[in-house]
């Protein structure tokens, strides 16, 4: 009799098995890995338009947020079918080594430089080549993210454009997100670059403000770009194609100027210019 059940138990179990095998296979199809830079996921904007991606096309969004040259290398391990980060030349570096595929312009904000409102250093301005200058001749506090995001690799080109090499006593690096540099400079007193999106989303402000602003060379461009499958076969391409395609879309492009925080606006979408 027991012999008979476990035969039972055993045939049950393995249809069982192959019923739920396909619901498993679809269920992991129908989803997609994005490596992206800690803002798009820190400034709530992913939060805000991922949902809707998944109702128009049935695919769920599995994001890794990290600095941008970390996503950009969870790209090249093909850990992600997606990539969508914030530093041109690296990227155009990630499709030049035949890593991408379908680089795609999305969208824009710009860096602000943040610092104490008594701006001890005499930071305040339009200049951001002038006002790292007087930082360093300050010696004052400054966290540097120090992790190769999109962030950090755009305060060390304006370290450079202000012919700075030796930052100060003050300069010190997190190696963190957006985020935790944030608070690390509130908590300091520090001064610190942000892009904008982040730091509109930040409720720990303390003593900070903006001081430097305006500078046409503070523009931050945004770009996605599918992995590219002919390195790694595995990468879900007709659902990454997907992502890429609706987020330059019209709609894609709505949801991202619709993005709002007291009413202002964190990122402006630019995929047809």
């Amino acid at each position: 009799m027991r012999s008979l059940v476990r035969t039972h138990l055993a045939r049950f179990a393995a249809t069982a098995a192959f019923a739920v095998l396909p619901l498993a296979a679809h269920a992991q199809a129908n989803s997609i890995v994005v490596a992206s830079t800690t803002s798009t996921e820190q400034s709530g904007l992913f939060g805000h338009i991922l949902p809707q991606f998944t109702q128009a096309s049935g695919i769920e969004v599995k994001v890794v947020a990290l600095g941008t040259g970390q996503a950009l290398d969870v790209g090249r391990r093909g850990d992600a079918d997606v990539v969508f980060v914030h530093d041109a030349a690296a990227e155009q570096k990630f499709v030049d080594e035949g890593h991408g595929i379908e680089h795609r312009k999305v969208m824009y904000n710009d860096f602000v430089l943040v610092g104490p409102k008594d701006d001890p250093a005499g930071t305040r301005g339009k200049d951001i080549t002038a006002a790292l200058q007087k930082l360093a001749a300050a010696n004052g506090n400054f966290v540097s993210r120090g992790d190769k995001s999109g962030t950090h690799a755009a305060e060390l080109r304006y370290w450079k454009a202000a012919g700075v090499e030796d930052k100060g006593t003050g300069y010190k690096e997190c190696g963190c997100g957006m985020g935790p540099a944030l608070n690390m400079a509130a908590s300091s007193s520090a001064y610190v670059l942000a892009d904008r999106g982040t730091w509109l989303s930040f409720k720990n402000r303390a003593d900070l403000a903006v001081l430097v602003e305006g500078d046409t060379r503070l523009f931050n461009q945004y770009g996605v770009m599918v992995v590219n499958p002919e390195r790694h076969p595995h990468v879900k391409t007709a659902e990454a194609r997907k992502f890429v395609e609706w987020v330059v879309s019209p709609a894609g492009q709505d949801a991202i100027a619709s993005y709002r925080i007291e009413g202002e606006q964190l990122f402006f979408p630019n995929a047809g210019q």
